[in-house]
């Protein structure tokens, strides 16, 4: 089987055993130490198996119909020891998110993004999730967090924004040595 191949039937399985809430056979494909960054961690990355399988929870709560689709292909390094998978997730916000504690919308989420994996010994030894969480807030909120262009909030923002960008330039200025 080609190096190609091999990778590519690993993300299916993992995938796979995410689909089928087989979190057992999920996480026992991934390296002791593993650590995986996700944008949808409200907390900092999850380093190895019981830290993923406690997000992995954390995350069917709140999302118990959660699926992954590959859009393939998938994108693997000559020597297989990396790859990128785009996939699109659909998922209803019907659990609590806890924590931090928030409460579910019961609205449904559909969002496209990258994972970035790296492989060590036949086993994921890193998952970086990527995607617009803009995005996911507006689907899961109803409310659009990006201003229209040309809009009295796009003018705030950028009023707020230069303010912050002087202050800190100033600061960089008053107190050079904490910036370098």
């Amino acid at each position: 089987m080609s190096v190609h191949a091999q990778v590519t039937r690993t993300v299916d399985d993992l995938l796979q055993a995410w689909n089928d809430r087989d979190l057992d056979r999920f996480t026992g494909m991934l390296t002791e130490d593993v650590h995986w960054h996700d944008l949808g961690m409200l907390h900092p990355p999850a380093v190895g198996r019981d830290a993923v399988r406690r997000f992995s929870e954390l995350a069917l709560r709140a999302f118990p119909d959660f699926t992954y689709e590959i859009r393939h292909p998938i994108c693997v390094a000559e020597d297989g020891s990396r790859c990128v998978v785009p996939w699109t997730i659909s998922a209803t916000n019907t659990g609590p998110y806890d924590p931090p504690g928030l409460a579910p919308t019961g609205r449904r989420l559909r969002l496209s993004g990258l994972d970035y994996m790296e492989f060590r010994g036949g086993f994921i030894a890193r998952i970086e999730t990527w995607f617009d969480p803009a995005e996911a807030i507006e689907q899961l909120t109803g409310v659009g967090v990006r201003p229209r262009a040309g809009s009295g909030a796009e003018w705030c923002l950028v009023r707020v924004q230069r303010l912050v960008a002087a202050w800190l330039r100033r600061r960089a200025l008053l107190l050079p040595h904490f910036f370098s």
